[in-house]
């Protein structure tokens, strides 16, 4: 039997089924991804760091900041946030809420431009035209008009306030125990906010490790960063492709990063050097498109090991 217009059922039930299964099941289906990464000197123990990324608070998202709550009992030597905390002009306290155990742990963090500005009904559509014809943000587009801006000042008194570093276009330290790790971190690729020239100058000498943290994964950056030597950097922003087709993956980033490194541990390359690069899923989206397919939700606990040489 054929539908209207020559669609048949079957493909209109199916389509119904993978936006309901989409909408009502996958995207509130939290996961925990772990990876485990040889960037520590030799001889040194393991650090566990819980990193979290593009929360897209909304209001009234209960399972999300339980979810995010429990993540607490993983007890990590540390948190890296990397940014697109809110997705509702209104959420700043339930983000807090939902970060508030995880704020009794040392982190550091950068904001993306989700946490600055309010989000836009888009066709999504437009992400697939937008790659095509090599547009990413505000690299290649023009600048954003009539923005609502998101009232970011008072999560990031709170994150401050708690002992979280705030890594935009700045350096910053975590001691643990013995170890002494250093942070460089960049403010969003994605709107152009990130001043690589004002952090520039490779991992400090004097550090145990040092890291490399951005929102977006704009291959600027990650050239950047890995031309100066650093062994890890964390990025979120993809979401993964938030819609991907099984067995074939992502059709967009969001950012000129291919396909391939949209999610999860990678390498990157640049002048001669090699960087690890662990991409964030994230565990939201955008308050319109509040949708996954075949790419849940997550956070990641990475555990940091020693090189084999």
């Amino acid at each position: 039997m054929r539908a209207r217009y020559g669609v048949p059922l079957s493909i209109a039930a199916a389509g119904a089924a993978g936006v309901a299964y989409a909408a009502g099941f996958e995207v509130r289906s939290f996961r925990l991804r772990r990876v485990t990464v040889p960037v520590l000197p030799r001889g040194m123990r393991d650090v566990r760091a819980l990193q979290v990324s593009d929360i897209h608070m909304v209001r009234g998202q209960r399972k999300k900041r339980r979810w995010l709550q429990s993540l607490a009992g993983l007890r990590p030597d540390f948190v890296v946030n990397t940014g697109d905390n809110l997705s509702d002009p209104e959420a700043v306290p339930e983000v807090l809420d939902a970060l508030g155990p995880l704020m009794e742990f040392p982190g550091v963090y950068v904001f993306g431009s989700n946490d600055y500005y309010g989000p836009k009904l888009r066709n999504p559509a437009r992400y697939l035209l937008e790659k095509s014809q090599g547009k990413h943000g505000l690299n290649g587009n023009a600048p954003a008009v009539h923005a609502l801006h998101n009232p970011w000042e008072p999560m990031r008194d709170a994150f401050d306030a708690a002992g979280w570093t705030n890594l935009s276009n700045t350096r910053g330290r975590l001691k643990l125990d013995q170890y002494e790790l250093a942070f460089t971190g960049l403010d969003d690729p994605h709107i152009k906010r990130d001043r690589y020239e004002q952090v520039a100058g490779g991992p400090e000498a004097d550090a145990d490790l040092s890291v490399g943290v951005v929102h977006a994964p704009y291959l600027r950056v990650l050239d950047s960063f890995t031309a100066d030597g650093y062994p890890l950097i964390l990025a979120g922003h993809t979401h993964g492709g938030q819609l991907c087709i099984p067995f074939y993956g992502a059709l967009v980033t969001n950012c000129d990063l291919d396909t391939d490194r949209v999610k999860g541990l990678s390498t990157h390359r640049s002048a001669g050097h090699t960087s690890y690069l662990h991409v964030s899923a994230g565990c939201g989206t955008n308050r319109y498109t509040p949708i996954r397919f075949a790419c849940p939700p997550e956070a990641t606990l990475l555990t940091l090991t020693s090189r084999a040489a």
